[in-house]
């Protein structure tokens, strides 16, 4: 809580989404930590290590998706407060491989407030150079956020 004072809803709404993300049965796989910015931006931390490498030794672009989706569904997720979004259609460009360390997802909503949301992400190595670049196309689902339990709790 904000030391002036109650959480906002929005705040409310960003924790709420941090939670989602961690309760995911899929990010047991990853190590991985969502953090809500503000509206419209997310932030994924993520390590990249051996266990995530295709056969010529760096990592799988398995790992690029999953962030870079991940990242942008969750900046565009800020956006509305009573359903599930669902990742419509992603495009992905790979522009450096990585072995190993930090790597952040970066999320950012670009359009759309209703039905249909644009959002884009970015990877960043630990030496700061981008290392992938994705943009995807979100819908509204039929899925209130609330009946999840991974939202509600807290």
């Amino acid at each position: 809580m904000p030391p002036d004072g109650p959480a906002s809803g929005a705040e409310l709404h960003y924790r709420a989404l941090e939670r989602l993300y961690a309760s995911a049965p899929i990010n047991t796989l990853f190590a991985s930590r969502l953090e809500i910015v503000g509206e419209g931006r997310s932030r994924i931390t993520f390590s990249v290590d051996e266990s995530s490498y295709h056969a010529a030794g760096a990592a799988h672009g398995t790992i690029y998706f999953k962030m870079l989706d991940d990242a942008a569904f969750y900046a565009a997720n800020t956006r509305t407060t009573d359903r599930f979004l669902l990742t419509t259609s992603f495009n992905l460009h790979f522009t450096k491989p990585v072995r190993r360390g930090e790597v952040v997802a970066e999320g950012v909503w670009i359009s759309g407030k209703r039905r249909v949301f644009v959002a884009e992400a970015r990877l960043v190595d630990a030496e700061g150079d981008e290392i992938g670049r994705g943009t995807g196309t979100f819908m509204r689902s039929r899925i209130p956020l609330a009946s999840l339990p991974g939202y509600q709790a807290g």
